[in-house]
């Protein structure tokens, strides 16, 4: 099985950087505000997908959005830009 750690922009420009083992299933959950959706989701409107990477077990793609979760908006941008010189340098 394979787990997903994805990124969404919402239409404020805030992101939200999850994981999950269904990506389509996870982002029809977030588009209709679904019991199983993020509060944030739920607060921040609608979105779009910008990000996402695969891994093979939970334990690395938690590991992963931990991560990412601890850059900066800059770093994350980069990411997201697909920007590999620009992440070197922060």
């Amino acid at each position: 099985m394979l787990y997903t750690v994805y990124i969404l922009r919402f239409f404020d420009n805030t992101l939200y950087i999850g994981q999950t083992n269904n990506l389509e299933q996870r982002i029809k959950d977030h588009l209709n505000k679904k019991d199983r959706a993020s509060k944030f989701s739920k607060d921040h409107g609608d979105f779009k997908l910008v990000y996402q990477e695969s891994y093979n077990s939970r334990l690395e793609s938690m590991r992963r959005e931990k991560q990412i979760k601890g850059w900066t908006r800059a770093k994350k941008e980069a990411l997201i830009a697909g920007n590999k010189e620009l992440l070197k340098k922060f």
